[in-house]
């Protein structure tokens, strides 16, 4: 992999991931850009304790382009777009509408690739491979910016998640807080720790789904399954083997099996509901270990916590999709309709070829 960093008309920062180690990148971006101002601001809830973005400037984000007028393709003569190179293999930027900015944390964009009708599911595994060592470089570099205590890497996919921009592409958000759902995850992790003697909580649960029936796929260093208490219709969780608390942490044996085992992950999920129904909307999550000081969770450290991936659908069925109505919106209880021992038996049974 080949890293280049370089700076957009208006001062954002853009980087190249190449997979060649000669390509040059000098593009410059020609677009007469003014600096970007934004607005975002951090508000703790009170009665809740978490923590809400405010960014009204993001109202003025684009907003489903035609696609020869996508800011994500790479630029072709006169047609100037975020990327200044007439090519590339994956590219990450800061976002032009983020939602988090200065001390607020940071946001970016990732490109997996530059050829607009594809999807995750249509890279290379040499293509997936060069994403996860992006993801990996943002990680860490972002994890030494003095704001930033967590670092979320995901892919929405599709109109029904409210997908603006068509591209296949994904974001990474860098957060000055613990996230709610992280702060949970720690929560059970110290709970759990202290009920049985220094047991984690992580290997407990992948040594349950292991030898259960909710398994989905499995390799020598990765395993997916659907969690015992699925909260989406289809929801599949991606564990390596070896508990890490980030991907920086993955060994290159885990990383080299990661593209073929997610690339048939994915590719299975489109073919949940049939040949004749549309690519299926999902939202894969990267679960990382926050950077900042965990003592708010007596007895555990990074190390205890377990990168994973969680990847799930909004489609219930074909042409139904799983609102999120009183009791998920107004008290955060998820109601299945789907058993997750139903989901497994249907992603075990779907090819992806």
């Amino acid at each position: 992999m080949k890293k280049t960093s370089t700076r957009l008309a208006d001062g954002r920062e853009l980087i190249y991931y190449d997979l060649r180690d000669d390509t040059v990148r000098d593009a410059v971006d020609r677009r007469p850009l003014e600096r970007t101002v934004t607005t975002s601001e951090v508000r703790r809830d009170p009665l809740l304790g978490d923590s809400v973005a405010i960014a009204s400037h993001r109202q003025g984000r684009t907003y489903h382009p035609p696609a020869d007028e996508c800011p994500l393709c790479p630029s072709q003569g006169e047609r100037l777009s975020e990327i200044p190179d007439s090519s590339y293999d994956a590219v990450v930027f800061e976002n032009r509408f983020p939602s988090l900015a200065g001390d607020s944390g940071r946001c970016e964009v990732v490109c997996f690739t530059s050829d607009h009708n594809a999807s995750f599911a249509d890279l290379t595994e040499e293509q997936v491979r060069l994403v996860l060592d992006a993801w990996t470089d943002r990680t860490s570099e972002l994890s030494h910016l003095p704001s930033v205590e967590q670092v979320f890497c995901f892919e929405n996919r599709g109109a029904e998640i409210g997908v603006t921009l068509g591209h296949p592409h994904g974001q990474i958000y860098a957060y000055p807080f613990t996230t709610p759902r992280t702060a949970l995850m720690l929560r059970s992790l110290a709970a759990h720790k202290e009920a049985t003697a220094g047991q984690n909580l992580f290997d407990s649960v992948l040594e349950s789904e292991l030898a259960g029936e909710r398994v989905v796929l499995e390799g020598e260093h990765w395993v997916a399954f659907v969690p015992y208490a699925a909260h989406w219709p289809y929801e599949v969780h991606l564990y390596p083997k070896r508990r890490v608390p980030d991907l920086l942490g993955l060994d290159e044996e885990a990383r080299t099996e990661f593209p073929k085992v997610y690339l048939e992950l994915l590719r299975r999920f489109d073919r949940i509901f049939g040949e004749s129904e549309p690519p299926t909307p999902y939202i894969a999550a990267w679960h990382q270990a926050p950077f900042g000081q965990l003592e708010d969770f007596e007895g555990v450290s990074r190390d205890d916590f377990a990168l994973h991936l969680e990847l799930f659908t909004i489609r219930r069925t074909s042409g139904k999709l799983k609102f999120l109505a009183g009791s998920e919106s107004g008290m955060n209880v998820f109601i299945n309709d789907i058993s997750p021992e139903a989901a497994a038996q249907r992603l075990r049974e779907v090819a992806s070829s």
